[in-house]
This record gives structure tokens, C-alpha cells and sequence, in this order.
């Protein structure tokens, strides 16, 4: 399933969007980047049928912090269930992508006019080499996710390095969700 443009989306839209201020649970503390202290941009909000994913990166100093690496601690994935609200927005820090741009699922299949920003399921189209990581609980591969391109515009455009794309893992049983990029 293709992940294509939709117009613009609300900051707080419970739908498929890049940009805005992501759902959380109550006791969500904003995710700060183990490399450099600062709070994480926030990326993507993607409610699926198993939860809701919410995806950040460090942008703080864009290029020094290995926001690439699943497990360096410049970016985050989560995996959400339940009541969800906006999250508090820390002051500090690149936290927000410049506008909120909507998604909508399309088939693979079918052609289409509008831009595509990313696709849900299937298997990585990988950029470098396969890079899929293991869930620190069960120590299993975890499963991919979604596809994310940088953005259709400026303002949208995520860091992924010029030309990249951004790819979401989780691990269904133990709860857990990995983010890592590629250009």
C-alpha cells in the first residue's frame, strides 16, 4: 500500500500525516537524543491496525548525531495503544517538521497523480544494504512497517540526507518499534 500526499492535515489529526504534534499516551515523556541531550523532531503519526506509531529524530545539529542508527539513540519509534492526546511540545530544541501534510493509503498497483511519501507492508526497498534491526526484548528481527520518502515540499521535508528514506520496524508481541534511515 502506497502512502500518498493528501492536502494538509490538522496538528493534531488522529490520521496518517507527517508533521504535527504526535498522540501520546499520559505518561509519554517527549523523547530526547542520547547523543546530544536536545528533544527530537517529531516525524510522523501513523495509526495502523495494530497501534499507533510515532516517529522522531534528532535535528538539533543535523549531521552530527547518527540519527541514521536504529540504536544510537537519535531517533525514536514508538508504539502506541489506547487513549491518546497531544503530547506537550518542549520549548528546546527542532521538535516540529514546518507543516502537516496528510496521507492517504493507495494501492501498489493502481497509478496514481499525486506524490508518493511512502508505502505500508511488504518488504523494505532498501537504499544500502539490509539494515532491519532486533527487538531488544525477544531478540527477534523485528518486522517492517512503513516507508517514508523526505516529503513533497520544503516545509514538509524530513532530514534523511538528501535523497533518503526513512524505514519503521516493530515488534508486534513485545510492544516495540525501531526507526532508521538511508540515503
Amino acid at each position: 500500500m502506497l502512502l500518498i500526499y493528501d492536502g494538509e492535515a490538522a496538528a493534531d489529526a488522529p490520521v496518517l500525516r507527517t508533521g504535527g504534534v504526535p498522540l501520546v499516551p499520559d505518561e509519554f515523556v517527549w523523547p530526547g537524543c542520547r547523543e546530544c541531550g536536545g528533544s527530537m523532531q517529531f516525524l510522523a503519526h501513523l495509526p495502523l491496525g495494530t497501534g499507533v506509531f510515532s516517529v522522531f529524530v534528532c535535528q538539533n545539529d543535523p549531521g552530527l548525531c547518527d540519527d541514521w542508527d536504529a540504536t544510537a539513540g537519535a531517533n525514536g519509534a514508538f508504539l502506541f495503544n489506547g487513549d491518546l492526546s497531544p503530547a506537550a511540545v518542549p520549548a528546546e530544541g527542532t521538535t516540529l517538521l514546518g507543516a502537516v501534510t496528510a496521507l492517504r493509503g493507495h494501492p501498489a498497483d493502481t497509478p496514481t497523480e499525486q506524490p508518493v511519501l511512502g508505502r505500508l507492508g511488504g518488504e523494505p526497498d532498501w537504499i544500502q544494504d539490509d539494515e532491519t534491526p532486533d527487538c531488544p526484548t525477544c531478540a527477534n528481527r523485528k518486522t517492517f512497517t512503513a516507508e517514508l520518502e523526505e516529503g513533497h515540499d520544503f516545509a514538509t521535508k524530513a532530514n534523511f540526507g538528501g535523497g533518503g528514506r526513512g524505514y519503521l520496524f516493530s515488534c508486534q508481541p513485545c510492544g516495540e518499534a525501531a526507526f532508521l534511515w538511508q540515503n
